[in-house]
C-alpha cells in the first residue's frame, strides 16, 4: 500500500513540474504564461487560446495566469528549477539576463517571414541580444500627457499636437502658468523614476548608456540627459508648479487628485486611459497630449511586451506556430485594444479602431513611428544599476535633497562600478 501511495505521489509531482510535452495519445501540450491583468486583456488572451485549441487538436495550449509583480525572480526560479512555461510573456527590458543566461530559445530560424517583416526592425532591436532574437515584441506603450481639457481651454495656453508639440522649456512655462493657489500645473508620478526619465530623455537627444568598441557599456550623464531631470526638478522645487507629494507616487495614485482638479496634467503611460475612462467623474473632460519634444523630436524609449519560448521547450516549432497565430494582425489589434496599448505590427497599426479621436487613440497611434528601444535595453546589470543606484539618486534629486552634480556623480561613478561587474 505504501509503495502504491509513493508511486502516486511521484506521478503527481512529475505532473506538477512538467513544462509541457507529448501525451500518450500523441497530442502536444504547451504551457503559455500570460501577464495580462486588465479584464479586457485577460479575456482577449484567453479567447485567442481557445480559438487556437479549437483549430489545432494535436497541439493544445494551456493558459497560465501570471503576474507582473516580481516576474523576473519568478521566472528565474522557474528556469533554474526546470519548471518554466513553454511560452513566456514578459517585457523586453527584462530579457537580457535570461537571453545571455541561456534560458530562452533563439527565435531567428523559428519565426515566420510574415511576422518578421510585419514588425519594424527598431522593435526587433529590443529583443535582439548578440546574434540572436529572444522574444517577439508585440505591444508598446508611449508616454503621454493626460490633461484636464477644460482647465487648458479656459487658460488659453497653446494645445500641443503630434505635429506641433511643446518643447521642454515651453512645457515648464505652461505648467508654471497653470499652477498657483494650491493647485499645480502638473503631477509627476515618479515612484519608479528611472524608466520615465531615461525614455523621455531620448526626446532631448539623451543617451546615457554608451557602448565602446570593446562592447562594454559606461554611463555618461551629459547635457542632453539632464534636460528632462532638470525640468522636473525645476517644476517641483523652483517654480512650485509640480505637486511635491506625487513624486513618490505611482500613476494610479495621482488620478483622484487629477479628477478633483488639483493638477492640470499628469504624464502617464498610454494604457492609463482605461482607468481614466472607468474612474473619471461624469462630465469630466480630459484629453491626450504628446509628451514634450526636444532635439530628438518626439522620440522616446519603450520596452515592448514580448513573447518568448523557453530554451527547454521540447516543441519549439509548435510554440512558434502558436506565436504566429496569436500575433496575426487582427489578433494583435484585439490584444492592443484589450490592453489599451499600441501594437508593434505595421498592419495592425493601420486598423481604424486605433485611429479614433475618442479616448486619445489617434494621438497615441501618431507617436508609434517615434518609439525606439529604451536606452537600457541591452545593458547587462541594468536591474541592479536601476534599483541600487539610479532609483534612489533620482528620487533624492527630484525631491531637492541633492543637486545635479551629485546626481551625475552617483549615476556615473557608482553606476559604472555596478555595471563593470557584469562586463568582465
Amino acid at each position: 500500500m505504501r509503495t502504491r501511495l509513493l508511486a502516486l505521489v511521484l506521478l503527481l509531482m512529475l505532473a506538477g513540474c512538467s513544462t509541457g510535452g507529448t501525451r500518450d495519445d500523441g497530442r502536444i501540450t504547451l504551457r503559455f504564461q500570460s501577464l495580462a491583468w486588465q479584464e479586457e486583456s485577460v479575456e482577449a488572451n484567453q479567447q485567442l487560446v481557445k480559438e487556437w485549441n479549437a483549430t489545432h487538436p494535436d497541439v493544445r495550449v494551456e493558459y497560465v495566469q501570471g503576474s507582473w509583480d516580481s516576474v523576473h525572480d519568478q521566472l528565474l526560479t522557474a528556469f533554474e528549477g526546470g519548471e518554466a512555461p513553454d511560452i513566456i510573456h514578459d517585457a523586453s527590458d527584462d530579457l537580457a539576463d535570461f537571453a545571455y543566461g541561456g534560458y530562452l530559445a533563439d527565435l531567428t530560424g523559428l519565426l515566420s517571414a510574415r511576422l518578421k517583416s510585419d514588425i519594424p526592425r527598431r522593435s526587433w532591436e529590443t529583443t535582439t541580444f548578440g546574434d540572436g532574437v529572444y522574444g517577439v515584441p508585440f505591444l508598446q506603450e508611449p508616454r503621454v500627457i493626460i490633461a484636464n481639457a477644460t482647465w487648458l481651454r479656459t487658460s488659453g495656453v497653446r494645445i500641443p499636437t503630434p505635429e506641433k508639440p511643446w518643447s521642454w522649456a515651453e512645457f515648464r512655462r505652461i505648467t508654471e502658468r497653470l499652477g498657483g493657489r494650491g493647485k499645480y500645473g502638473v503631477a509627476w508620478p515618479l515612484k519608479e523614476p528611472v524608466s520615465a526619465t531615461l525614455n523621455l530623455s531620448l526626446s532631448a537627444g539623451g543617451q546615457l548608456f554608451h557602448r565602446g568598441a570593446d562592447g562594454k557599456v559606461t554611463v555618461r550623464f551629459g547635457a542632453a540627459d539632464q534636460v528632462v531631470p532638470r525640468t522636473v526638478h525645476a517644476q517641483a522645487n523652483t517654480d512650485r508648479s509640480a505637486s511635491p507629494t506625487t513624486l513618490g507616487s505611482g500613476g494610479s495614485d495621482t488620478l483622484p487628485g487629477f479628477f478633483a482638479g488639483r493638477y492640470a496634467m499628469v504624464p502617464l503611460g498610454f494604457s492609463y486611459r482605461q482607468q481614466i475612462v472607468q474612474q473619471a467623474p461624469k462630465g469630466f473632460d480630459w484629453q491626450v497630449l504628446p509628451a514634450p519634444a526636444g532635439a530628438g523630436g518626439l522620440t522616446q524609449g519603450v520596452s515592448p511586451q514580448t513573447l518568448s519560448i523557453a530554451e527547454d521547450c521540447p516543441h519549439e516549432k509548435e510554440a512558434a506556430e502558436f506565436l504566429d497565430f496569436f500575433l496575426r494582425p487582427p489578433n494583435m489589434v484585439r490584444l492592443a485594444l484589450g490592453d489599451w496599448m499600441l501594437p508593434t505590427g505595421t498592419e495592425a497599426l493601420k486598423d481604424p479602431a486605433l485611429h479614433r479621436t475618442k479616448d486619445g487613440w489617434a494621438t497615441g497611434t501618431a507617436l508609434a513611428g517615434h518609439l525606439r528601444p529604451a536606452p537600457a535595453q541591452s545593458v547587462r546589470g541594468y536591474p541592479e544599476w536601476k534599483d541600487k543606484v539610479a532609483t534612489p539618486a533620482l528620487q533624492e534629486y527630484y525631491s531637492g535633497a541633492i543637486g545635479i552634480d551629485e546626481l551625475r556623480r552617483r549615476l556615473e561613478e557608482d553606476g559604472n562600478l555596478v555595471l563593470a561587474r557584469y562586463q568582465r
